[in-house]
């Protein structure tokens, strides 16, 4: 059976190396059968969390009226959400993080998904990326029984395009195209 596959690009450049990974990952889960969404964050007003406390202690919606309901709606609605980041200083951009804070009225809603990562960073080391991965973790670890199914590491690369001829871009591509499968 297909799968809502919703993919949260937050990389800051359009074509960027997450961003690619993203549509490599996104090419292999339509060619499964997957209906599938990216949404490049940058292209969405996304302000930031204000802690007014309306979501939270009111239980009414946000006030801002900005995207985010929408992308919310959306991640509710997904059975995989794939979370895309460019590593700025060993964590992940403003853009993502910035999202996640948004989460905090409608996350109770956020069960019972599987979830990927995708990190790219200019550092050779994948071992400095985990940073980023930890604290996509800590989002996870407030929802009810996430799954983590795979994480793509793009290391060494930070011109747009340096990602093209990485080992990451089959191993998105073979993500993308497994995630019906579990």
């Amino acid at each position: 059976m297909a799968k809502k596959v919703l993919i949260l690009s937050s990389s800051p450049r359009r074509g960027g190396n997450s961003d690619t990974l993203c549509d490599e990952f996104m090419r292999g889960a339509m060619e499964s059968g997957n209906e599938v969404e990216k949404i490049f964050l940058r292209d969405k007003i996304i302000n930031y969390c204000t802690g007014c406390s309306t979501c939270s202690r009111y239980n009414k919606p946000c006030p801002q009226k900005d995207d985010t309901a929408e992308i919310l709606e959306k991640m509710i609605r997904a059975d995989v959400i794939v979370m895309a980041t460019p590593v700025y200083f060993y964590t992940m951009s403003a853009q993502m993080k910035t999202l996640i804070d948004r989460c905090c009225g409608r996350y109770t809603e956020m069960g019972n998904k599987e979830f990927y990562f995708i990190a790219t960073a200019a550092e050779g080391d994948r071992k400095l990326m985990e940073r980023t991965i930890d604290t996509f973790q800590g989002f996870l670890d407030c929802l009810e029984n996430p799954v983590i199914k795979g994480v793509v590491y793009g290391a060494g690369v930070w011109h747009t395009g340096e990602i093209n001829d990485k080992p990451a871009m089959r191993e998105a591509y073979e993500m993308g195209r497994h995630c019906l499968e579990s």
